[in-house]
C-alpha cells in the first residue's frame, strides 16, 4: 500500500496556531496525520468579538506584517510554558499561515499547506478486528503532544492577545482576497466547525481502497476534510481540544447556544 502522509491542524489543531494567533492552534495546531484515511456570555454583534470577558486589548508596538514572526514567538511564551512551542515555531510567516489555515478550516477543507512545524511520530496503524479493519489507538498518541500544547494555552489570554494582532490578522486575511470581510466571522466559522466534529468512542471501521483507506461509516466519510484530519486525533485529544476551543469561543464573545454541544458518545 502506498502510504502518503499529508499535513494537517488542528486546529485548531487545527490549532495551537488558532491559539498562538489568538494570543485557535492553532490553533492553530499542525498535525500531519496519514492521507490513507480519506455562550452563557453576552452576544457579540455580528463580525465583532466580544470585549466583556478577555480583559483590555493590550498594545504592541508597530509590527509590520513581514516581521511580525518574532513577536508571535516571544506572545506564546506568555501563553504557554511547553517547551515544545520554541522548536514549533521556528516556521516563518505564522500569521499568513494561521489566517490561510482558519480560512481553510471555515470553509471544511483542510489547511495542510498552511501549517509545517509539527509531524507526528510513527506511522498509521490499522487492526484486524472480527475480519475487518480499525484504526489502532496508536496512532491517535502521535498527537497527543500537539493536542497537550493547545490545552495549555490560557483561553483569555488567547483572546486578548488576538486582539492585540488583530490588525496584522486582517491585513494577512486581505492578501487573501477578502478586502471587506472581517476575519472575526471566518474565525467564528472555523471554530465552530472544529466543534461540530464528533468524538467518536470506541473502534473506527476502515476501508481499503486502492491505495488508501476510508471510513467505513458513511455518516463518518461524509465530514468535511478539516473534520475528518480533526477525527484522526483520537477521542480523547478531540475532546480536550474541543472544550479550549469552546472556552475560545466564549471568551471571543459567541454565544453559548450558538456552539454545538459536543457530549461524548
Amino acid at each position: 500500500m502506498d502510504e502518503k502522509r499529508s499535513v494537517l491542524a488542528i486546529s485548531l489543531a487545527l490549532l495551537a496556531v488558532i491559539a498562538l494567533a489568538l494570543g485557535v492552534y492553532l490553533l492553530f495546531f499542525r498535525v500531519k496525520p496519514v492521507e490513507d484515511l480519506k455562550s452563557g456570555t453576552t452576544p457579540a454583534k455580528a463580525g465583532t468579538v466580544g470585549t466583556e470577558t478577555a480583559g483590555a486589548i493590550p498594545v504592541f508596538p508597530p509590527t509590520p506584517l513581514n516581521d511580525s514572526d518574532d513577536l508571535i514567538r516571544k506572545l506564546t511564551k506568555e501563553l504557554s510554558s511547553d517547551p515544545r512551542l520554541d522548536s514549533w515555531l521556528q516556521t516563518k510567516d505564522i500569521i499568513r499561515k494561521f489566517t490561510a489555515a482558519v480560512d481553510a478550516i471555515a470553509e471544511g477543507r483542510s489547511p495542510e499547506k498552511q501549517i509545517d512545524f509539527f509531524v507526528p511520530q510513527g506511522k498509521f496503524q490499522v487492526l484486524k478486528k472480527g475480519g475487518r479493519e480499525i484504526i489502532n489507538p496508536v496512532s491517535y498518541e502521535r498527537y497527543n503532544p500537539a493536542a497537550e500544547a493547545f490545552v495549555s494555552f490560557n483561553a483569555r489570554d488567547c483572546v486578548r492577545f488576538y486582539r492585540g494582532l488583530k490588525n496584522l490578522i486582517q491585513e494577512a486575511y486581505r492578501e487573501l482576497g477578502y478586502p471587506g470581510r472581517d476575519f472575526d466571522l471566518t474565525l467564528r466559522r472555523a471554530l465552530i466547525e472544529l466543534l461540530e466534529t464528533p468524538v467518536v468512542e470506541g473502534d473506527i471501521l476502515v476501508e481499503r481502497k486502492v491505495k488508501t483507506y476510508v471510513f467505513a461509516d458513511p455518516k463518518l466519510e461524509g465530514l468535511s476534510e478539516a473534520q475528518k484530519h480533526f477525527l484522526r486525533l483520537g477521542p480523547l485529544n478531540v475532546s480536550a481540544i474541543q472544550l479550549k476551543l469552546r472556552e475560545m469561543a466564549l471568551a471571543l464573545g459567541v454565544p453559548a447556544e450558538d456552539l454545538p454541544g459536543r457530549p461524548l458518545r
